[in-house]
């Protein structure tokens, strides 16, 4: 198949439109894979006859239109001039002498500059075809130079198809490596590193992201707290995370850091604090299995105070999850069962028993000591 499915019946709004399905959709529909999503691009209008017609306008920088009906996005055609460094400094111009070519050209890689008429028709001018019949991920232009951000977005595809044996065109690892030799890296703002970065870690192959960005130095630039931990840190996420589960594989290939340098790297690139706490924790859970000489009471007791365990005992499931995926040895039985019975000592019953205070709290770690001894055992274990 060379192009998506189309819907063929009439629609006013879009209705006398020279319109091209583009991107994404075209480029899955040549791979086979089910699309949700289709954007469009429209060819001599203006942004007054697409009002007219019942579309709201969306797009800030550039008309970007949301059908009245199915809300798909539907872009004016247009080209885009280097006006200043980064991603960001790009001028716009959309008018109706804009021709569909010169929309695809601006566009990252060949594989999403193709575009299908509504008649069902392959447009595609730079060979995104072939490119992807052969798994090439290749620069449309020289002016993939112009946004570093293509950086990520190359690696980040790679990270989606490398299962399907794609490879980067060497041309474009030449272009990604001469931008990162640049600084072209530094003019990314951490959300949108941050933004590449987790969607990557979702995709079907999060290591290939890594080391693309390894390879041509843009992680060293990206993520410095990684220095010397580049490559054990790719090696983690072979553990085997599952692609639902992206939290967890930043959890991974976070685990090589200390506590302190993994706080320094989050807070640089703004990673959100549910992520953050993730890796936080495994890390803290790694450090405490390798100080512990076995599983007694107050190695369990310290390893639980560490990640919070009393208070929030559904963190404890959920470390050992990702725990096991790096250490598959570590005893996870015992340790949940010694957990459920050190959860099991109520601070209802104590009080009852006439605890107060400060007391109080010294027997409910006494009577966890206990319950921990007795749910482990005599002896290492």
């Amino acid at each position: 198949m060379s192009c998506p499915p189309l819907d063929d019946r009439p629609d006013p709004a879009t209705h006398g439109l020279e319109m091209y399905c583009v991107g994404g959709a075209v480029r899955d529909a040549r791979l086979g894979i089910d699309s949700v999503d289709r954007d469009w691009v429209v060819v001599g209008a203006t942004v007054e006859r697409m009002l007219a017609r019942g579309f709201r306008q969306v797009g800030r920088d550039f008309p970007v239109f949301l059908h009245p009906e199915s809300h798909e996005e539907y872009a004016l055609a247009r080209t885009e001039r280097k006006s200043g460094r980064g991603y960001t400094g790009f001028e716009v111009h959309a008018d109706p002498g804009v021709t569909l070519e010169e929309d695809l050209r601006r566009r990252d890689l060949t594989l999403n500059a193709m575009a299908c008429s509504v008649q069902g028709e392959l447009i595609d001018p730079f060979g995104g075809a072939a490119d992807c019949d052969a798994g090439c991920l290749r620069h449309v232009s020289e002016a993939f130079v112009e946004d570093p951000l293509r950086v990520l977005r190359t690696a980040r595809f790679l990270a989606r198809f490398a299962p399907r044996g794609f490879f980067i065109a060497e041309a474009t690892r030449a272009l990604m490596l001469s931008m990162v030799a640049r600084g072209e890296m530094r003019d990314l703002v951490a959300e949108r590193v941050w933004q590449e970065t987790a969607r990557a870690l979702a995709e079907a192959s999060p290591e290939a992201y890594f080391m693309a960005l390894h390879e041509c130095g843009a992680l060293s630039e990206l993520m410095p707290a990684l220095a010397d931990h580049e490559t054990l840190a790719i090696g983690r996420l072979a553990a085997g995370a599952p692609p639902a589960d992206a939290m967890q594989r930043f959890a991974l290939f976070t685990s090589v850091l200390e506590e302190a340098t993994l706080e320094t790297l989050c807070e640089a690139l703004r990673v959100p604090n549910g992520w953050r706490e993730e890796a936080v924790l495994l890390v803290r859970s790694l450090a405490w299995l390798e100080r512990a000489e076995a599983f007694t009471p107050e190695a369990v007791g310290s390893w639980l105070q560490a990640i919070d365990g009393w208070r929030r005992p559904e963190r404890v499931s959920r470390v050992l999850d990702t725990l096991a995926l790096l250490w598959p040895e570590v005893d996870r039985a015992s340790l949940e069962q010694a957990h459920a019975a050190g959860l099991a000592v109520s601070p209802q019953t104590l009080m009852a028993e006439g605890y107060r205070g400060g007391e109080l709290g010294r027997m409910i770690g006494q009577r966890r000591r206990e319950a921990l001894a007795a749910a482990l055992g005599a002896g290492p274990q």
